[in-house]
């Protein structure tokens, strides 16, 4: 029978780490044992690393999902002790210290999870179909359709209600990706898209934004929440608060007891830690993340370690630090040191997580940023927020993409990504109006005619 078991090193001396994930916290932990004397392995089950925070413009079509991600095997390709395998784990066996993924038997001396977070719907998993979220590329290609179908399903659409419903966008979750997402869709519709159709007003796009809670972007100084409020709805946005979400289906949406009809709902509203806290067997919070020590370790197994959005870890202010690429990293940067001093016998500090500030974009030359105590909004706000998010791009090539693309969209206001990939005869064929409303539209003056049988 054949030994699907990767192999322990020939050199004893140099301990195996298996980093699961290559997310912002996995990458910068295996690039920081570069030159430790270790053998590390990074499993996957995507080949790419993904900047995260640019997925609302791949939704959006302003940027393409080649320009805000890489293959993990080209960014890792100069780290020669380093082996990537491309598999999705599946389980964890502490007591053999093994990874199980697709089949396969992965040894480690140490083990560190960095698996990221998953769409939580609050005990609702069946709104995932009609209110899909925002985490992979799949996820922003496949709202990007949606998107765009919406205004080419009004556009043939006959029936004023049904038209209404294709035209109105429904956004749940007033966080940082919801804000996003709605100034993002806004513009859209009412600058991109304002002269490319003959049958609707795209600029009549009717926009919500549902937020349970009393404001904004919660984790901002509250003047910011109320800028990023008021900038919305400048963009035409309809914000709600203290709206949550009751109902999501097909053609409606529930805020409470108020029904929205529309055809795309966009779910912003929180997301949970993947299933390690399962694998471990070990006890997690209400979001499944694992209450790890003060080196990042899990209680219990001192040889595994949690970062990024599966670890709850506490600031200096005693709140739980939150699920954000700025965590993920400096976590990874340190266990990368720790593992590397433990490798060296040297005693391991405990990690302190140090807050640069959080940024938010709203649209073209809006934006809110907290820097340091400095409390930041409009057009310097975006420039702060342009720079850094092309600063951190993990390729010099998409830096310089990303770059000319967005100072190609500011003078024009041009989307250059405005694809509908996977499209089938049904996809316009979904409202009741059918191929009749398609005829009609595109030859109003046509006598109707009975739709065509299936085949």
């Amino acid at each position: 029978m054949h030994d699907r078991t990767l192999q322990r090193s020939d050199r004893p001396d140099r301990p195996r780490v298996v980093i699961l994930g290559a997310g912002f916290g996995g990458l910068a932990a295996a690039k920081g044992l570069a030159a430790a004397p270790v053998d590390v392995v990074v499993i996957d089950r995507h080949n790419y690393h993904l900047f995260q925070p640019l997925l609302y413009q791949v939704a959006t079509a302003g940027l393409s999902p080649a320009e805000i991600a890489s293959p993990i095997r080209s960014i890792l390709r100069d780290q020669k002790n380093v082996t990537v395998i491309l598999a999705e784990a599946t389980e964890i066996d502490t007591a053999q210290q093994e990874v199980h993924a697709e089949g396969r038997r992965i040894p480690y001396d140490t083990l560190v999870l960095a698996t990221g977070a998953q769409h939580a719907y609050f005990g609702h998993d069946e709104w995932e179909r009609d209110a899909p979220g925002l985490k992979t590329i799949d996820d922003a290609t496949a709202i990007r359709r949606r998107i765009l179908l919406a205004f080419e399903r009004a556009e043939i659409a006959t029936d004023p209600a049904e038209r209404k419903r294709q035209l109105t966008f429904v956004i749940v979750g007033g966080g940082a990706t919801g804000v996003e997402m709605a100034g993002a869709i806004a513009e859209l519709a009412k600058r991109a898209l304002a002269r490319d159709f003959r049958h609707i007003d795209t600029r009549q796009t009717h926009i919500v934004l549902a937020e349970a809670g009393p404001r904004l972007l919660p984790s901002f100084d509250k003047s910011l929440s109320d800028r990023a409020k008021h900038d919305l709805e400048q963009l035409g946005v309809e914000v709600r608060l203290g709206a949550a979400a009751s109902e999501c289906a097909e053609d409606h949406v529930m805020l409470g007891d108020d029904r929205i009809d529309t055809r795309t709902i966009i779910w912003a509203a929180g997301v949970e830690a993947s299933p390690v806290g399962r694998w471990l067997g070990v006890e997690t919070d209400k979001a499944g993340r694992i209450a790890v020590g003060a080196d990042l370790s899990v209680p219990g197994h001192l040889d595994v370690f949690v970062l990024g959005d599966a670890a709850l870890v506490y600031g200096e202010d005693g709140k739980p630090l939150p699920g954000i690429a700025a965590v993920a990293k400096q976590e990874g940067q340190y266990l990368a040191k720790a593992i590397a001093a433990r490798a060296r016998g040297e005693a391991v500090p405990p990690f302190r997580y140090r807050d640069y500030g959080s940024l938010a974009t709203i649209g073209r030359a809006r934006a809110v940023a907290e820097i340091a105590g400095w409390k930041l909004s409009g057009r310097l706000a975006w420039l702060v927020w342009t720079v850094a998010h092309i600063y951190f791009l993990i390729e010099f090539r998409h830096r310089l993409a990303v770059a000319l693309n967005w100072i190609w969209s500011y003078f024009t206001y041009a989307r250059g990504a405005r694809l509908i990939t996977g499209v089938t005869g049904a996809d316009l064929d979904e409202t009741a109006d059918g191929r009749q409303a398609e005829a009609k539209a595109l030859a109003p003056d046509a006598p109707a005619q009975p739709p065509p049988p299936s085949v």
